[in-house]
């Protein structure tokens, strides 16, 4: 995903080093542009290295976790409403994490069209929780939020996990999720360029890692792994 965002002062984001995954081989879609392919080269190679991590159970859409085998990291952000959320909160019930930038006007829109309806298919007594934590420091104001829900058409269980650059890039680092932020000045505007990994995580009530998704991933994928989860 690439976005530009204007402002008036350039500002960088530590991303931090992400640790190695485990060895599995996922597909990733190279979206015409040099940044972000970048970035996804990036991570696939992180992606290919061994890891101390129990085995994992790779496919041609995402990789999964057996139960009690990793452990969610946990974060404490703030939602679309100005209230605390937190992953915590949720245990008891499936979440999926994902990473979405709120300004992005090309993938994640897509992406949350998806994730909405695997939330639709499922049952409502077994519908997870959508948290999407924003790769995009310079998108988090509320109108941006809110504008989102409507015009994206977000369920009810979604809700937005925004805060400051270190907030965020502590739990992208978590989350081995790559965002690079690339700072031009156009016509005496300043822009940042925003890519950054697609990822969807499934994360089950005792809050484990259960699966991971990369964009483009099939909503009957996402479906068949939390229905597993009973």
């Amino acid at each position: 995903m690439l976005s530009r965002v204007a402002a008036n002062q350039p500002s960088a984001v530590d991303q931090g080093s992400p640790a190695p995954s485990p060895l599995v081989r996922l597909r990733w879609v190279l979206w015409g542009s040099v940044l972000l392919l970048g970035v996804v080269a990036g991570v696939a190679i992180f992606a290919l290295r061994p890891s101390s991590q129990p085995a994992a159970v790779s496919s041609d859409t995402g990789v999964s976790w057996a139960a009690g085998v990793r452990r969610a990291p946990g974060f404490a952000l703030t939602d679309q409403a100005g209230k605390a959320v937190s992953l915590a909160a949720y245990r008891g019930r499936p979440v999926i994490v994902t990473f979405i930038d709120p300004l992005c006007r090309n993938l994640c829109p897509l992406e949350a069209k998806v994730l909405n309806d695997i939330v639709r298919g499922l049952p409502a007594a077994s519908r997870p929780a959508i948290l999407a934590v924003s790769t995009n420091v310079y998108g988090n104001a509320r109108v941006n939020l809110v504008q989102d829900v409507r015009k994206w058409k977000l369920v009810p269980q979604w809700r937005w996990a925004v805060g400051g650059g270190p907030q965020l890039a502590s739990v992208w680092k978590h989350y081995q999720v790559q965002v690079l932020v690339t700072t031009k000045t156009i016509a005496g505007v300043t822009v940042h360029e925003i890519a950054h990994t697609e990822a969807a995580f499934v994360v089950d009530s005792a809050g484990y890692q259960r699966a991971l998704y990369l964009y483009p991933f099939r909503a009957q994928d996402v479906e068949r792994t939390l229905r597993s989860l009973g």
